[in-house]
């Protein structure tokens, strides 16, 4: 039998990227895959929403119960990120920034968590090798990401009890469809891929299908002593010195 079979899936943020590996991964598995976004989705069930109304999360927990009358998963992948300094960064941005990334999550958990104890379920955050480090002009996304991964051992330490899990995945470079534009939009597209290769002891990027495996695998019985963690999937990036 497959590990998801009859188990309803939410993923947030599911028709593109890491959000769209997981969805597939999930219903490769047996999986009922449901995918928030704030367009629709042509090839999963899905609810358009956007997270940056505060009222989207608990719209969005209705209407998978609505329409499945049960939540087994739920991914909360979701997010936002603009750039600038401190400085630069607007009140506004860092708003929107934390709201998508850090309080969408917060409230898709509160308005799931009744259900996902009736269903003894999982819960799995997308967190970023940004909660734990720094690239330049990141402070909200940072923030944000740091904020998710404390989140994830909040909701583990409290819920533990009731049979739900929480665990958080912190990807590194992972070759999306947005960071693949990024890199074709640049004057040598094939010497910045050998640079970001040099980064990660592996000698490559990730690929975002390698993010859904742990995803999927962090949310079924074989990680059921697995609780309160944050993964990181980063090619080996962040236990990599920099060079004198």
């Amino acid at each position: 039998m497959k590990r998801f079979q009859d188990k309803v899936v939410l993923v947030t943020g599911g028709r593109s990227g890491i959000g769209q590996a997981c969805s597939q991964a999930f219903a490769a598995e047996g999986a009922q895959v449901i995918t928030e976004q704030r367009g629709k989705d042509e090839i999963f069930d899905s609810i358009q929403a956007d997270f940056a109304d505060p009222n989207a999360p608990e719209t969005v927990i209705q209407t998978v119960m609505t329409r499945h009358g049960r939540l087994d998963v739920l991914v909360n992948n979701a997010g936002l990120m603009r750039e600038g300094t401190v400085q630069e960064t607007s009140v506004d941005d860092w708003a929107d920034t934390l709201q998508v990334n850090l309080t969408a999550p917060f409230l898709c958990i509160k308005h799931a968590i009744a259900h996902l104890i009736a269903s003894k379920g999982n819960i799995v955050n997308i967190g970023s090798i940004e909660g734990l480090g720094s690239n330049p002009r990141h402070p909200a996304y940072c923030a944000s990401k740091a904020g998710l991964h404390g989140l994830t051992r909040a909701v583990a330490v409290d819920h533990g009890s009731d049979g739900v899990r929480c665990n958080a995945v912190a990807p590194g470079w992972i070759d999306t469809d947005l960071n693949i534009d990024f890199i074709e939009s640049l004057g040598s597209p094939e010497e910045f891929r050998r640079k970001i290769g040099t980064l990660h002891p592996v000698g490559r990027t990730g690929q975002p299908k390698e993010v859904a495996s742990l995803v999927t695998w962090l949310a079924s019985p074989e990680a059921g002593f697995v609780t309160g963690q944050v993964w990181t999937v980063d090619g080996g990036r962040m236990s990599k010195l920099s060079l004198p």
